[in-house]
């Protein structure tokens, strides 16, 4: 008998083996499914073996998602990268808190510091232009009359007037705790006048009678802050007092369907909280930093997204809470990432993106989302932005050779002919010192633009305006912001903007250095 006749005999004798084997077991090959015999139910104490794999729920939504251990080891490096990471998107929640808990202090609406409107659950009002020498706020304008207040929204509903302002520009603006707005009331929005109710995110009560429209904050805190333009001129600061004595704030409980006045020029002053450094006053302090952010994360509840982001740095903040070791570790973390960080932001070159000629302009403003970057770069900088449709900002602190903006030299910004701003509100240019606060100067003068009723063209219909410490002379003053003898930058707003400014086909012109002859 040949090999091959062998192997094939044998190939068929083990595959026979094989069958038998199996039928012995019970299972026939060739059985139809109506000849197998019913499965038997598996004895007490067995389990029987799946009969084929099983699907793990896929997740649907964010509570479906684990998150981090409770307990895991965390190295150091670890720490410190959560840590940094928890500074740069808290920095401007923990600095909205601390600024609400200063307001709430105040027994009714006043000045802090006798320059800075604050009240807790109302608003208070300026009456003209805000004073040179606050430290509050960052970046402040003299183009309107300023209003603020917190809210706090949980406790009761707040009723907000819109009086008549007719052809002037005006826009209310409302914060979140994130501060991104909420609402569009003002020019730009053809609201219209009348009683206006703000709720917060858990309210379920239907539209009071009276009451035009209701608005919602995102968090149970807001922030306000009316801003109603006036010119440079008595005339006008005298004209806009029965409209601002009308912008009033109040729970829905004093609602009575009448417009009610005050006169704002009769506030009380209150102390307002120490300044550390010549800057704005301090609002985050970052050895405490890690301390008040588990309570700030309590209050201000994820947005849709930032789910897993909260797991992740509470992980760490649990952690820390057991551990001095990990606290430490993030205190250390929080004072580098403030200086090497935050402290950047005061740059304009650090903020926003090119906007052309040299200029930056900051991206998603007031409706922040999870654009982390940009929110904490103005919340250093310029903190409570209108969003781009009220305002498109514009910001520099270098000349065209890219030079450090600096008073011991004089320069120019020439607007060629019909190539001012293009608003339907209004703009201005304002000049503040190196850290975005004014300038005093014996003028007292910090901006110049549609406010100003004596800006002097050029022949050819062009407008220049001048900044240095020293005067470009007399016949050029109108048109002169005074400088500090050191760095400076440059700050445009455009309220209302037209098209062209807004999608950038309209750019602000280059800052040139004045040549000396020598």
């Amino acid at each position: 008998m040949s090999r091959a006749r062998k192997r094939e005999m044998s190939r068929r004798g083990f595959l026979a083996a094989g069958s038998a084997t199996l039928m012995g077991a019970g299972i026939a090959c060739t059985a139809s499914p109506s000849s197998q015999p019913p499965a038997k139910a598996p004895e007490a104490g067995n389990t029987a073996p799946p009969a084929a794999a099983q699907q793990v729920p896929i997740p649907t939504t964010a509570a479906d998602v684990p998150g981090p251990a409770a307990g895991t080891a965390m190295t150091k490096e670890y720490v410190q990268m959560v840590g940094r990471m928890a500074y740069l998107w808290g920095w401007p929640l923990v600095n909205s808190i601390n600024r609400s808990i200063s307001f709430s202090k105040a027994p009714e609406p006043g000045l802090m510091g006798g320059t800075i409107p604050v009240a807790f659950n109302r608003n208070a009002m300026l009456t003209g232009y805000i004073s040179p020498n606050q430290t509050f706020v960052a970046c402040p304008n003299q183009d309107v009359a300023y209003g603020a207040g917190w809210m706090a929204l949980d406790k009761e509903p707040i009723v907000f007037q819109v009086p008549e302002f007719g052809d002037r520009f005006w826009v209310y603006a409302h914060y979140d705790v994130r501060t991104d707005e909420f609402s569009e009331i003002g020019k730009a929005y053809g609201t219209r006048p009348g009683f206006y109710l703000m709720v917060g995110p858990n309210w379920k009560g239907g539209t009071p009678a009276g009451i035009t429209a209701v608005v919602r904050s995102s968090t149970s805190l807001a922030f306000v802050a009316p801003r109603i333009f006036v010119d440079d001129t008595a005339e006008d600061q005298k004209a806009v007092q029965p409209v601002i004595s009308q912008v009033v704030y109040y729970p829905l409980s004093e609602f009575d369907g009448t417009m009610k006045t005050k006169d704002w020029s009769k506030l009380p002053h209150f102390p307002a909280p120490p300044s550390k450094g010549k800057g704005e006053a301090t609002w985050v302090n970052p050895e405490t930093f890690f301390d008040e952010l588990p309570a700030v994360m309590k209050h201000v509840p994820p947005m849709p997204g930032e789910e897993a982001l909260y797991k992740w740095i509470g992980s760490v903040l649990d952690a820390a809470a057991q551990d001095p070791k990990i606290m430490q570790a993030l205190r250390e973390t929080a004072l580098d990432t403030e200086h090497t960080m935050i402290l950047p932001f005061l740059q304009w070159r650090n903020n926003g993106r090119a906007a052309g000629n040299g200029w930056n302009s900051p991206v998603n403003n007031a409706q922040w989302g999870t654009d982390y970057l940009n929110r904490t770069g103005s919340a250093k900088s310029n903190m409570y932005d209108n969003r781009p449709n009220e305002t498109k900002y514009l910001y520099r602190d270098a000349d065209s050779q890219g030079q450090p903006l600096d008073g011991h030299n004089l320069y120019t910004v020439t607007f060629a002919k019909g190539q001012e701003p293009p608003v339907k509100g209004f703009w201005s240019m304002t000049l503040y010192n190196d850290v975005h606060l004014f300038h005093a100067n014996p003028l007292n003068r910090f901006s110049l633009g549609t406010k100003n009723k004596n800006l002097k063209h050029n022949a050819d219909g062009s407008l220049t305006l001048y900044a240095g410490a020293k005067s470009p002379g007399a016949d050029k003053e109108s048109n002169w912001l005074p400088a500090p003898e050191g760095t400076f930058s440059f700050y445009i707003r455009c309220y209302w903007a037209e098209k062209a400014v807004i999608d950038g086909t309209w750019m602000p012109p280059q800052v040139e250095k004045v040549k000396v002859n020598s």
